[in-house]
């Protein structure tokens, strides 16, 4: 999916997996994946963290032993913070991922559901995204 949405993504974004994005002191989760804006300062490949006023979109991987977290701890933080969208990835029994996605509700700093996408992911925010994820072997 990482790849996926970078061919997708305008060069002002980067794609990346399992970096640290910071909500707070007290709060650091590491997404799966997270899009954010590039910093204007040059990589150097060392980086570890996103600051969440970056953070366009965070998405967690569900799995067996974090669902809990994934499911309920995960968007609350997130949306919190602002970030404006969320992803909760899950394998389905065929094997192939199912992607619901949501966009926050910034009067309610709560997020509402933008769709279920079980073959295509086909969005128009946060940035124009079409992706076959009949094609996805893995996030």
């Amino acid at each position: 999916m990482q790849s996926g949405l970078a061919r997708c993504a305008p060069r002002s974004l980067r794609v990346a997996r399992q970096l640290t994005v910071i909500l707070d002191r007290d709060d650091r989760p590491e997404p799966d994946l997270s899009i954010a804006r590039r910093s204007p300062l040059p990589l150097t490949g060392e980086e570890t963290f996103f600051p969440v006023a970056e953070t366009l979109l965070v998405a967690a991987a569900v799995s067996a032993d974090t669902a809990a977290r994934d499911r309920r701890r995960k968007p609350l933080l997130s949306a919190r913070a602002g970030t404006p969208h969320f992803w909760l990835v899950e394998r389905m029994d065929n094997g192939r991922p199912t992607v619901h996605s949501y966009e926050l509700d910034r009067v309610g700093a709560t997020y509402e559901p933008t769709g279920i996408h079980h073959d295509r992911l086909k969005l128009p925010a946060p940035f124009t995204i079409d992706i076959d994820l009949t094609e996805i072997d893995r996030m």
